[in-house]
């Protein structure tokens, strides 16, 4: 195609001339699409399509919307700015300018590289979205369009991208050594280098004009070079396919050369796998709210929770820090920890990592539903919990908890990694090469993001939650996608489609729970699966975890069938507790210590005096006040069998059985009472979560329309030609102003008035006045005003009549 031919082709009378005018003869529809794709241009409200597009021209918003760009979508858009800115006579490296360009010219230019009706498909993708406008004969774009790129250059559509990887490969291994220390340092850190030998006149031996004249860097400007994302990624060592092919890489399994033909653990497997995984969390979390509420952690004055604190509660709960604080991460996000005040206060008033009240409920649920609470609070929180330990800011290891994992862009980035496991079979295992290069294509903008390190470590994240399991994307991680924030967060909203669906995964997921378990006679109990809620609260009273996972070992102690007899049970009760749910018969062990305990269990009876001690042997409370805790506790005898304490209930309770008795506590009634530990609660963890975004919240279809109303509104009073002379206008709401609406009415004369609403906000409208009275102008039926449309007449701040 000649030179001549194409100008003829471009030179389109009809076409038009700005993003404006373009914008203004668009439908209803396609304006309400643009607002949804780019929901920042719709907050506030344009009061035209002129405002709109000023906006959609503006780098800010042109950087935001093309974080949806794949690499084809950007391949296109720099096609589009290389041919724009040559009609415009400018380098390649400059803004486009006035040039336009062609669909045809865009396609010539990437052919071979991807197939026409994908490159068709992204040039409509960007002329919806405003980036191009135009017809096909007559495509525009934006002087900072080159904002929506990945980087600073054009290294898609450049002498760059005529090269395959073994090219680049031979290309990057003939270096110097100088040329391969700046490429490394470019590797490493920031793409963007600052030198006086980006000029064109810079001494060719040395290596940054080298590096130039070999494509592996780019000129920016004179003083400014950048390393292209590909030459990166060789030099890092991570597998690419190079910028040549702008196909959609296909995601290969693990072990073998494509998702469909790799060898596949099979959906079920993979499930059944994941609720293992999520029983573990629950297990996990249940363990550390345990500990924390008997033992609350101190906060950091940076407010997060120190290395000491972690290595306790990670021996208590015998966890490893890493998991322990990644556990730790999810049960703030959940609200089930938080920091503040207990009342009582813990030590000498400090605010502690402690329970909210929130647990209180969250452990009586059922698995699913407590599981997921936990996968929806990793999956919204904009906390990067794998970087725990790693070095901060200030060199030193950064805390669990601490604002310096805050980062917003870490939901969006879960969302893309799940999105692109789900690109692959059900069942099958990824693998995690061609997981990074799926990443790179569908998201350039966030390659540098997006790392291997990043990956693998949300990928383990997405593991210990039930998401992925065994390398595969489970049914809970596919239903996860379709979770939205913006839900309604009332206790009585009724639960949403996506919520069922959700929850369903993970009932078929997890086991059935059982009711039944096996005892041993070395004193074990044995659970071969997940127990009932209400079992397994009756259980943990009697018995002590010795493992956990998808079956238990549980052992019965002196101490745990104390446990049990400090709830108001009996020891015949707690035989026929065992009796009743094993499966096997009760050991004589096990009745044994149950009766040893139960008989000497209660034979001290602690009350409130501020306490008392009640025995009906005189000789055993006479053995406790001879015994040197009677000094410590300052026991007074009243009779034989009672003395009374001023220490507080609980403390006498303690003190004596580490002095070796066995006191109960009973009420002023002389019934035994629960004294369990409880543990520390913090007021909080019921208001709902929110996940914050990077970009304004998705607006619904019809608020856009009623926004598009507004604009279609706001252009029709613009154009509209006013009558001629004085009379015709008036400024005000005053005795003018209605006496023109009057006119209005008795003449079916349109009329433009301006107009300030509640909000402050203010526009124009062209209406036809039906009625003025009562302090409201009522409208008839016009373009872009609906019948009967009410208007106060003390917001009016302007009338014109309207030639017809």
């Amino acid at each position: 195609m000649t030179s001549s031919e194409r100008a003829r082709r471009t030179a389109t009378a009809s076409a038009p001339g700005t993003l404006a005018e373009d914008l203004a003869a668009r439908p209803d529809d396609a304006l309400v699409a643009l607002l949804a794709a780019r929901p920042d241009l719709a907050s506030p409200p344009p009061a035209g399509t002129a405002v709109l597009a000023q906006r959609a021209l503006a780098a800010p918003s042109i950087n935001l919307v093309a974080d949806d760009l794949d690499l084809l979508g950007v391949a296109v858009l720099e096609q589009v700015i290389r041919l724009c800115s040559a009609a415009a006579g400018r380098r390649a490296d400059e803004a486009p300018g006035a040039g336009t360009t062609s669909a045809d010219d865009v396609r010539d230019a990437l052919a071979g590289r991807a197939d026409d009706a994908d490159i068709t498909a992204r040039i409509e993708t960007l002329r919806d979205r405003a980036l191009i406008w135009g017809p096909d004969d007559a495509i525009r774009t934006a002087a900072h369009a080159p904002a929506a790129l990945p980087g600073r250059g054009l290294h898609l559509t450049g002498p760059l991208a005529e090269l395959d990887t073994d090219a680049l490969r031979a290309r990057i291994d003939g270096l110097g050594e100088r040329e391969r220390e700046l490429l490394d340092t470019l590797a490493q850190g920031s793409p963007l280098g600052r030198t006086r030998d980006a000029a064109p006149g810079a001494d060719p031996s040395r290596p940054v004009p080298r590096l130039l004249a070999l494509d592996l860097i780019t000129r920016v400007d004179d003083q400014t070079v950048e390393l292209a994302p590909v030459v990166g990624a060789l030099v890092r060592g991570e597998r690419t396919r190079g910028p040549h092919d702008l196909r959609e890489p296909v995601l290969e399994a693990a072990g073998g050369p494509a998702a469909t033909s790799g060898r596949r653990s099979g959906i079920k497997d993979v499930d059944a796998a994941a609720g293992g995984e999520a029983l573990e969390l629950l297990r996990h979390l249940a363990d550390t709210l345990d500990v924390l509420g008997t033992t609350p952690a101190a906060v950091l004055r940076s407010g997060g929770l120190g290395v000491r604190e972690l290595r306790r509660v990670a021996k208590a709960t015998g966890l490893d820090t890493t998991l322990l604080a990644f556990v730790v991460e999810v049960a703030v996000a959940a609200r089930l920890v938080d920091n503040g005040f207990p009342d009582p206060p813990v030590g000498v008033g400090e605010a502690v990592w402690a329970p909210t009240v929130a647990v209180d409920t969250w452990s009586h649920q059922p698995a699913e539903k407590r599981w997921q609470t936990a996968l929806e609070a990793w999956w919204t929180m904009p906390r990067r919990a794998w970087l725990i330990g790693e070095p901060g800011s200030e060199g030193s290891p950064t805390p669990a908890l601490a604002g310096d994992l805050h980062d917003v862009a870490a939901p969006l980035e879960r969302r893309m990694i799940v999105a692109a496991m789900a690109s692959a079979d059900p069942g099958t295992s990824v693998d995690i090469d061609s997981l990074m290069e799926l990443l790179a294509w569908r998201h350039p903008r966030w390659q540098r993001r997006l790392h291997r390190r990043s990956v693998e470590a949300t990928l383990d994240e997405a593991r210990m939650v039930g998401v992925v399991s065994r390398g595969a994307l489970s049914s809970v991680g596919r239903a996860l996608l379709d979770i939205t924030v913006d839900r309604d967060p009332r206790p009585t909203a009724p639960e949403s489609d996506v919520d069922k669906t959700l929850r369903l995964a993970m009932v078929a997921a997890l086991p059935e729970p059982i009711d039944f378990f096996l005892t041993q006679a070395d004193l074990t109990i044995t659970v071969p699966g997940p127990l009932t809620p209400e079992l397994a609260t009756e259980l943990s009273a009697l018995a002590d975890l010795e493992s956990g996972g998808a079956a238990s070992v549980y052992r019965v102690t002196e101490d745990s069938v104390r446990r049990a007899l400090d709830t108001g049970r009996t020891g015949t009760e707690i035989t026929g507790f065992v009796a009743a749910h094993s499966r096997t018969p009760v050991p004589q062990s096990l009745e044994y210590l149950v009766a040893d305990v139960a008989r000497r269990h209660g034979q001290l009876r602690v009350g409130v005096a501020s306490s008392f001690v009640r025995c009906e042997d005189a000789t055993t409370l006479a053995a406790v006040l001879a015994a040197p805790v009677s000094e410590s506790l300052a026991l007074r005898a009243l009779a034989p069998t009672v003395a009374v304490s001023q220490a507080p209930l609980r403390q006498v309770l303690d003190e004596l059985r580490e002095a070796g008795f066995a006191p109960a506590g009973e009420d002023s009634r002389g019934a035994l009472v629960d004294m369990r530990d409880h543990g520390i609660r913090l007021p909080g963890g019921r208001g709902p979560r929110r996940a914050p975004t990077r970009r304004p919240g998705q607006i619904g279809p019809d608020r856009l329309a009623a926004v598009v109303e507004r604009m279609r509104s706001h252009d029709a009073a613009e154009s509209a030609t006013p009558a001629r002379g004085k009379a015709a206008v008036s400024a005000g709401s005053g005795e003018s102003a209605t006496a023109l609406l009057a006119l209005a009415v008795r003449t079916g004369r349109r009329v433009r008035i301006g107009y300030v609403d509640a909000h402050g906000s203010a526009s124009r409208h062209v209406v036809v006045p039906s009625s003025v009275g009562a302090g409201q102008l009522v409208t008839g039926p016009t373009d872009g005003d609906d019948p009967g449309e009410r208007y106060s007449l003390h917001r009016i701040t302007s009338v014109e009549l309207l030639e017809n």
